[in-house]
């Protein structure tokens, strides 16, 4: 299996593919831009979203579902945010199909144009918030902290599963506020939430930060992003949280009576994740052989292959060990198909990222072992049955952390602070990643520096150190140094 992976030094977008499809993450689908998530693609993003549930349910928040179709005035009626998303939208301009008189098939009933063109949603902040109207009254009514799991569709023309589709999956949270410290801090606590999860959850670094007002969220005040670091160089924004500020408020007329029967604007926020995350996955961990998972995310985390074939004898032996793993928590799955050869097994089982393998024999019976490989080093150890769940239970703790320590290591091998254009150019055409240079501060100087290079500002990072200097394009006084990369 692994001879049909691409090497990632040959064609790294090949080999991403390859792995998608190879590792039964996802497949095309017949609708242009559109993919398929497959059933073990679909557990690993359920594991994904049911983690993150439970996060927002403990700050509080509470699940909705808000409609698919937007009706086009809406979208007008706030204009940072129309012109952000108006390249991107799908449109439904009739409700009804019928018979095509010539007898092939079907065609649109002209009769059945709507009245007003429906928006298929790229995002609910003008639903949600023309509700929001008539649920929000009085100060009693703050904070509103709602979430809702859905899909949205973004028409994009170069798509790659999960990471850019035309359709994708998410998680997007809209809540209103009394003040603007509140929606500030509700943005923050978010962003703290994506970054939490990110690292403890996906082993996979980030740096937390500002965008700039060029890559802010159409109708946002602030926008604050996790960037992590990908296996060729380039940044991924992994999750964004927004502070709307009282843009929407105003453009859809929601008003409290405050506790001195004034009323005021409601300050907003809205925040999300999506399936992306998946891609951001893959391109952390996995290798020339395949997927790589974190096992806190891993749909199974131990795979137990009886070894040549599964004898009634071995699986007295191996079932009641999948009776301790399951005890444990431990997500086990024992494969008993007698059709398929061991080696074929343990390809698959390695494509597939499975963080442990066990492999059992009659030798390793006969001496109450059990062996144990790791996908992560590759590493195999013959392991005592005896307390055999607990050491899997630490194990699995350790490959955790080893792959979070991994990869902080190449992000710090590939961050680079640079002084000039010179340097910059040469440190992304040879080396990537992130580079963190002068900026001074101007939209313009941030357009000329992406025309120059193709790199973005990715973010004004948290621990933003105030450093005077000169900006590495135009010379220009600079306040600090801001995180620049190539980016997907």
């Amino acid at each position: 299996m692994a001879k049909e992976i691409t090497n990632r030094s040959d064609d790294y977008s090949l080999w991403y593919n390859n792995i998608v499809r190879k590792a039964g993450l996802a497949d095309h689908s017949a609708v242009r831009g559109c993919m398929v998530i497959k059933p073990y693609g679909f557990a690993l993003w359920e594991n994904m979203k049911a983690q993150l549930d439970a996060m927002f349910k403990e700050t509080g928040h509470v699940n909705a579902y808000f409609p698919l179709f937007i009706p086009k005035s809406f979208l007008s009626k706030e204009a940072d945010h129309v012109e952000g998303f108006a390249k991107e939208c799908a449109v439904v301009t009739h409700h009804r199909l019928m018979n095509n008189p010539n007898g092939s098939g079907v065609v649109v009933d002209p009769d059945a144009k709507l009245e007003e063109e429906l928006i298929v949603r790229p995002t609910s902040e003008t639903i949600i918030w023309n509700t929001y109207r008539d649920w929000i009254k009085s100060y009693r009514d703050l904070p509103l902290l709602i979430n809702q799991w859905a899909n949205v569709v973004r028409w994009e023309m170069r798509t790659r599963p999960f990471l850019r589709t035309a359709e994708f999956l998410w998680q997007e949270g809209h809540t209103a506020h009394a003040t603007k410290n509140e929606a500030l801090e509700e943005a923050r606590m978010i962003h703290e939430v994506y970054a939490r999860f990110a690292e403890d959850y996906m082993a996979m670094p980030v740096i937390k930060g500002a965008k700039s007002e060029r890559e802010r969220f159409a109708g946002a005040d602030e926008t604050y992003t996790i960037e992590a670091l990908m296996q060729d160089g380039k940044a991924l924004q992994a999750g964004t949280s927004h502070f709307l500020g009282q843009n929407f408020a105003k453009a859809f007329d929601v008003k409290y009576s405050n506790s001195e029967n004034k009323e005021e604007y409601v300050w907003a926020t809205s925040w999300g994740v999506s399936t992306r995350l998946i891609g951001g996955l893959i391109m952390t961990h996995s290798d020339d052989e395949g997927l790589v998972l974190p096992p806190k995310l891993a749909p199974q985390q131990v795979v137990i292959v009886p070894i040549p074939k599964p004898t009634p004898e071995l699986m007295e032996y191996i079932n009641p060990i999948a009776a301790e793993l399951k005890a444990k928590g431990i997500r086990v799955k024992v494969d008993d198909n007698d059709q398929k050869r061991p080696g074929f097994k343990f390809a698959e089982y390695e494509m597939m990222g499975i963080p442990i393998r066990l492999g059992i024999g009659k030798r390793d019976m006969a001496n109450n072992l059990v062996e144990v490989a790791r996908r992560d080093t590759k590493t195999k150890d013959a392991i005592s049955r005896d307390g055999i769940a607990d050491y899997l239970d630490n194990l699995l703790i350790e490959i955790q952390d080893n792959l979070l320590t991994r990869a902080k290591q190449f992000r710090n091998d590939h961050t680079s602070f640079v002084d000039n254009m010179d340097e910059f150019k040469e440190v992304l055409n040879t080396k990537g990643g992130f580079i963190m240079a002068h900026w001074d501060g101007t939209t313009e100087t941030e357009l000329a520096i992406k025309e120059a290079t193709n790199a973005t500002i990715r973010c004004i990072p948290n621990d933003f150190v105030p450093e005077e200097g000169k900006c590495v394009y135009s010379g220009n006084k600079s306040k600090g140094r801001v995180v620049f990369a190539k980016a997907y």
